[in-house]
Order: C-alpha cells, then structure tokens, then sequence
C-alpha cells in the first residue's frame, strides 16, 4: 500500500512540471578596442564589434567583426596624428588594423617613455576616446638565470629566475611576457602585478613561461622552459588603467566555467560604452640562452 501511494505522488508531482523555455536576449553590438603603444614603436590598433554570448565562434566570424573605414587618431599634447588603415594576410584571412602612416614623416608617431597619449575613434556616427601612459622603465630586470625543475623526472625542464628592481614608492605596475627562440612574446597565466608587498625591494622571483591562451597546454610542462632555449623577457611598466584592465580580464578568463567564482567586471579605458582598452607600456627586453 505504502508503494501505492508512493508512485501517485511521484506521478501528481510529474503532472505539475512546467517546460520553461530560456530565450537568451540579443544584446546590441559594441566597438571592442585593442589598442596598445610601446617605447620606441609605433601605435597598433584593432578594432572589432562585439558578439553575442551565445554566439558561434570560428576564425570566418572572428574576421568578420573587424572594423574597417572608422576615423583613428592619436595625440601626444603637441601634436596629431591620424592612423592608416592597414590591411595583412594571415592564414588565409585578412586582419584589417590601424598604425602611424610610414609614408609621411609628418604622419608618424612613435611612443617614448613618460609620454601621453589620447586616442580618438570615429565610428558609426559615434566617437570614442581613451587615454594611456607609458611610464619610464623604472622597475627592471636586473639578471636571469635557471635551474632545474623541482620534482620532475624530466630533466630536460628548467625554471627560469628573474632578479627584479622594484623602486621606492608604490605604484610601479608590470606586465610580462616571454619568447622561446624565435616564437611571439607570450603573457604569462597571471601577468601583471603590483608592488604593495615588494615596494622598493631587489627580490628573486620565477618567471613562468607565457601560454598561448587559445592553445592546449601540457600541465606536466606548464611554466617551464627547455634545455636549449633561447629565452627573452620583456618586461613591461605600465600605469593604473592598464594593470586594472589585465588584472580583471585574466581573473575572467581563470574562472570561466567555476560556478562559485564572483562575477567581474573587465574594467576598459575606452570611454562612451566600447569594450577593451588603449595600453601604453615601458618596455626592457633580457635574453638567457638554457644550455643543453
């Protein structure tokens, strides 16, 4: 008898569910800045309109969102500039983006360290603007070496060290990245830091290797390098909005997918509701060669 009643309640309990359908809302596409300008190198702009959540993603969509034909320029206070529009083939695609024009000396900009620069964009009857700094090369590398990975078998894996500089004063905000050979400079998993603890320190530290994001890793080898490598750091100062603008995006990016990480917000620079952010960074390279 207990069985009984048991399976009609279960089956009144069936009868009442409701089938809920979510339809996911379509969220109007905005201007996604990438913008960056370092000491002694010219300006490098990529603009982009944003997609919705829930949309499919391939190289195609991805090309197809770059912004062509908007109106770029940029200031140093004394003067400025308007950007060329440039155009490159890559892997069957064509990256559209936006640089000093180096065929007028009047219509080039390179950065310096300790300069400002404001960059305005005109696009789709709306205009934009973000404001970066590079901040002279005050913290520094001052020597790397290496040594073998702790507790692996594989002896071909060594932790590369870095011996910093970090100035008096609070404030000194970094970014790294590392090449191998003659591969691009990578960020690391976690790559921009502060100096509230070592404020006006020398002090040792590893420098693990940068990861392509978009890529699979081996964790077993994740943050070591290899006997043999030829490794360059670039490491790169940087002023408050951009250290705020990496230091919330990679946050997002290590808590995709954990139902318990606290929502966050990426904080851009780029004003009137664009995404992303204009970054100016003071940049020092260092170079070690790993023997085999």
């Amino acid at each position: 008898m207990r069985v009984v009643w048991f399976v009609f309640i279960c089956t009144c309990f069936m009868a009442c569910e409701k089938s809920i359908t979510i339809q996911p809302e379509t969220q109007k596409s905005l201007l996604v800045v990438d913008g960056t300008i370092e000491n002694g190198e010219a300006p490098y702009i990529i603009l982009s309109n944003s997609l919705n959540y829930f949309s499919a993603i391939n190289p195609q969509i991805l090309v197809s969102s770059l912004v062509s034909n908007a109106k770029v320029t940029l200031s140093d206070g004394a003067r400025t500039v308007q950007l060329k529009e440039y155009s490159q083939r890559i892997g069957g695609f064509n990256l559209v983006y936006y640089s000093h024009d180096t065929t007028t000396t009047t219509g080039m900009m390179t950065g310096t360290e300790g300069g400002s620069y404001t960059l305005n964009i005109d696009y789709n009857s709306s205009s934009y603007s973000a404001v970066t700094h590079i901040p002279v090369v005050a913290k520094t590398v001052d020597s790397l070496w290496w040594k073998p990975a702790p507790q692996n078998r594989d002896t071909t894996l060594v932790v590369l060290m870095a011996k910093l500089n970090d100035p008096k004063g609070y404030g000194n905000y970094i970014r790294y990245y590392t090449r191998v050979n003659s591969s691009n400079f990578l960020p690391g998993f976690n790559s921009v830091f502060d100096d509230q603890v070592v404020d006006g320190m020398v002090y040792d530290t590893q420098v693990d290797r940068g990861f392509q994001r978009d890529g699979i890793t081996n964790d077993e080898e994740y943050g070591f390098f290899k006997r043999g490598d030829t490794i360059t750091t670039k490491l790169a100062n940087i002023d408050k909005a951009t250290f705020d603008f990496w230091r919330t995006l990679e946050f997002s990016y290590q808590s995709v997918g954990n139902p318990f990480a606290n929502p966050t917000k990426v904080l851009g620079n780029v004003g009137n509701g664009a995404l992303g952010a204009f970054c100016g960074y003071g940049v020092q390279y260092n170079t070690l060669i790993v023997p085999k």
